[in-house]
């Protein structure tokens, strides 16, 4: 198939499809998961966006991962922020942890079965991360790439990958996404994606793929004999349009393992709920928040992506909150940095200690370096200020929303010194709230990490709707 794809409509695409596999499957996929646990690496915080009551953990010494896999959980996620890092750094952090992981497993007897959870439009170190944990877990029989994500609009049609737009499936190479400036790519047919980042190591022509047809029509039992008679060592794409899709694939993973098959997987969020038999729950209740409400609320926005300008627009438009703006050049200036952090920080303080409201952003502008290095390094300064300005909180605000993956991570880990949180549930459908742990700077704080990409315009406003509404006549 050529590289280039043509827009799709949604609902005639999906018309033309066979019916979705009509049996359910989430209570067997429960059982069969609890026998070993799925350890999700995930490149940033917004992969626990389909699960609750899962842990995860931010740092992957022996003894963490030791007392985690004891517990026998059917599901940790481990957050290594590896989308913020060069290749050499995430390669060494990959293989640090994989030793780490393989030496806990020895200790606890426990089988475990390595998920990398990344972006659901395809911006991350791929192939390399799953070629890193083979060196040191592996060899692996297959590798399965399921990007498929229903709550962000990312389904994968005839093993092409598409992002929702309204009604149009818009090819994810046709997205701005793809034009990202460290994770770029052409191809929105996966196995010429592969091809594409594996830099011809993987060719397309030898990539498999489980078809809609096949899942829809034959269930988990013939995708199971489809995954066990791949050639071992095989990359296969996981074409998906629905949930029941996706939880019948994790029920032939779940099968092929029990054959003695040994799987990694590169996915989004929604194939770990799957495996784990979880069901879409209802949306956490508004009066489950906002502990301390004598002092504001807080967002902090770092993502720069399309989508999320337009949130933070329609946020800036529509509600009476302190709108602080960083700007990016400033900030990326030794002489004006100083200076900017500070006065932020001094009004933000304010505007908390008066119970207002307040959102602190970057400026709009992207800046990108000349090359994917130099923009990774712009990334994290930037998102060292914006947890400079965190740290800098004399109040403890009474929720805080980090928007964007990197943003979210560093703000976690650096800003509020979380080595261990639970997912609670989500906020808004792929929007996760975690509840910090005792040795956070903020015990107990609902933590609500917003991915960049999801949700429509009204997304972020929603979010603060629901955060505020059962204290707006004391915050107003």
């Amino acid at each position: 198939m050529p590289e280039s794809a043509a827009i799709l409509s949604r609902s005639k695409a999906f018309a033309a499809l066979p019916p979705e596999w009509p049996h359910d499957v989430l209570a067997s996929n429960a059982r069969l998961a609890a026998e070993a646990t799925l350890v999700v690496l995930d490149d940033d915080p917004t992969g626990t966006q389909t699960v609750r009551d899962v842990p995860v953990v931010t740092v992957w010494d022996v003894a963490t991962l030791t007392e985690e896999l004891r517990a026998a959980p059917a599901c940790f996620y481990i957050l290594t922020n590896s989308r913020s890092l060069t290749a050499a750094a995430s390669r060494d952090l990959h293989l640090e942890l994989s030793r780490n992981l393989a030496e806990a497993a020895r200790h606890t007897h426990r089988r475990i079965t390595v998920a990398s959870r990344s972006d659901s439009t395809l911006r991350g170190h791929f192939p390399l991360e799953t070629d890193t944990l083979a060196e040191v877990l592996g060899p692996f029989d297959l590798t399965l790439l399921s990007p498929y994500f229903e709550a962000g609009g990312r389904y994968t049609l005839e093993d092409t990958h598409y992002v929702a737009d309204g009604d149009r499936l818009v090819p994810a190479a046709e997205t701005p996404f793809a034009r990202d400036a460290a994770f770029g790519y052409r191809s929105s047919y996966l196995p010429a994606w592969i091809e594409e980042k594996s830099g011809g190591r993987l060719r397309a022509a030898e990539v498999a793929s489980i078809s809609l047809q096949l899942i829809r029509e034959g269930g988990p039992d013939a995708v199971t004999r489809h995954l066990l008679g791949l050639p071992k060592g095989s990359v296969c794409v996981v074409n998906a349009c629905a949930p029941r899709d996706i939880e019948v694939v994790a029920a032939a993973t779940l099968a092929v393992e029990r054959a003695g098959r040994l799987l990694v997987f590169r996915t989004a969020a929604a194939l770990v709920a799957a495996r784990i038999g979880q069901s879409p729950a209802g949306l956490l209740a508004t009066d489950d928040f906002l502990q301390d409400r004598s002092t504001g609320g807080l967002i902090m926005v770092g993502s720069y992506v399309p989508k999320t300008t337009a949130q933070l627009q329609r946020l800036l438009e529509t509600t009476a909150l302190e709108a602080i703006e960083l700007d990016v050049a400033a900030l990326l200036d030794p002489a004006r940095r100083p200076a900017a952090l500070h006065d932020s920080s001094n009004r933000l303080n304010a505007a908390l200690r008066s119970g207002r409201h307040a959102v602190v952003y970057t400026s709009r502008a992207l800046i990108a370096g000349p090359d994917a290095t130099a923009s990774l390094d712009i990334g994290r300064r930037v998102s060292t200020a914006l947890t400079a300005i965190l740290q800098t909180l004399a109040v403890r605000p009474c929720f805080l929303v980090a928007k964007g993956g990197i943003t979210s991570s560093d703000l976690a880990t650096a800003g509020l010194g979380v080595k261990r949180a639970v997912v609670r549930g989500q906020l808004l459908p792929g929007v996760p709230v975690w509840r910090l742990g005792t040795e956070s700077r903020y015990p107990n704080l609902d933590y609500v990490v917003f991915p960049g990409n999801v949700g429509d315009d009204n997304a972020l406003a929603d979010a603060f709707s629901r955060l505020t509404r059962s204290t707006r006549s004391s915050h107003s």
